[in-house]
């Protein structure tokens, strides 16, 4: 025992028969001060090689990257071009409404126009991501003002226009973005929406209701098309161009394109031989294998009109014709005039009740009228 404790402390560990540890472990005992020395060669109760515990310290947290703050900005006094970076910044990484503030900031201390144009339509950008699409109209105009005809501010406020359901305003401002490039897909996509909206909205005569288109100048289009396009740009390009050569390439895609110029031709032939009817089939078999074409809606909407007209004209000298009051209803349902479809049809029901057709029409046409009604959309007839 007297042994054990002139022993250095943690010298026990160092033997490894199993007395010995037993041995160590009756010194602990009687010694309480050696305690913590004969723990040092352990770990958990396990022998370890080295009785010298090393603490490694706690690593600190990695310094962000702001390298992106000193980028450069244009002719920007360093201040500035700084918080417009950190707008860019935050707005890539979706904090809208900080990235707001820092636009903010760099607009009160801008006076160059080309800069305050940029920080407008930035800030537009934010607006239309947070969906205020009032204040992004507002940037973007004053960013027009100050740069007339600037692509992004027109595009922006295109959206925001149409996110509103401004069709007319959206579509102007999307035609003006094609004079300025073509290649914008998007402009091409929304143009052809929204004339459909445009058409059930406004007519066969949308366009004499629509504001002025302005021209843009053919410098400014020269400018344009002198600029080096951007990565997204090129990108972007490149990947509409693959799509329609997957397209073209596909075996269905040209059977498709063979028949709806066939269909188109023929219903060109009888339009010009007064055959209206047929030729509204025809464009609206056009509009299954091509539903973006506008052209189609507005020589079909045009045709419905002059149908109508036609069959008004056949029924006032003959006002027992049902081929007419039959013909008439379809060119009302074509103008969603479902009331007036549902009561030529019930015209032809009565004069023939035979006619299968007319009653599957007036079963359909009710459909449409009863949906109609409680949208509020259903047209009222002008006596």
């Amino acid at each position: 025992m007297g042994n054990a404790q002139d022993r250095p402390p943690g010298s026990g560990g160092d033997r490894t028969g199993p007395n010995q540890a037993r041995s160590g472990t009756r010194g602990n005992a009687e010694n309480p001060h050696s305690h913590h020395g004969s723990q040092k060669g352990l770990a958990n109760g396990t022998p370890i090689q080295n009785s010298t515990v090393t603490r490694e310290e706690p690593s600190s947290p990695p310094v962000e990257d702001k390298s992106y703050l000193d980028a450069p900005a244009g002719a920007l006094p360093s201040h500035l071009a700084r918080l417009k970076n950190e707008g860019n910044h935050l707005f890539k990484h979706g904090q809208f409404g900080d990235a707001i503030e820092k636009y903010t900031q760099a607009i009160e201390g801008v006076d160059s126009p080309e800069d305050l144009c940029i920080l407008y339509s930035n800030r537009a950008a934010c607006y239309l991501k947070d969906g205020n699409s009032t204040d992004c109209i507002q940037d973007c105009t004053k960013a027009l003002e100050l740069q007339p005809f600037s692509l992004k501010p027109l595009l922006r406020r295109a959206m925001a226009y149409e996110s509103l359901e401004r069709y007319q305003k959206a579509y102007v401002d999307y035609k003006t973005v094609l004079q300025l490039d073509t290649g914008v897909q998007a402009a091409h996509d929304s143009v052809h929406r929204i004339t459909k909206m445009l058409i059930d909205q406004d007519g066969p005569d949308w366009r004499e209701k629509l504001p002025e288109i302005p021209v843009v100048p053919l410098s400014v289009q020269q400018q344009y098309r002198d600029k080096p396009l951007s990565e997204e740009q090129i990108q972007a390009r490149a990947a509409r161009a693959a799509q329609e050569e997957e397209n073209m390439s596909h075996p269905l895609s040209r059977i498709r394109e063979a028949r709806f110029t066939l269909l188109k031709q023929e219903g060109n032939e009888l339009v010009k031989k007064g055959s209206f009817q047929e030729a509204m089939e025809k464009y609206t078999q056009c509009l299954t294998l091509q539903p973006n074409e506008c052209a189609m809606y507005t020589n079909r909407y045009a045709l419905t009109s002059k149908a109508k007209q036609d069959c008004d004209s056949a029924l006032e000298l003959e006002p027992s014709n049902k081929k007419a009051f039959y013909r008439r209803a379809l060119a009302h349902k074509g103008l969603k005039d479902y009331l007036s479809a549902s009561t030529d049809l019930q015209e032809v029901l009565q004069l023939d009740p035979n006619v299968r057709e007319a009653e599957q029409e007036l079963e359909m046409v009710t459909g449409l009228l009863r949906k109609s009604l409680m949208d509020g959309t259903a047209q009222v007839r002008r006596f």
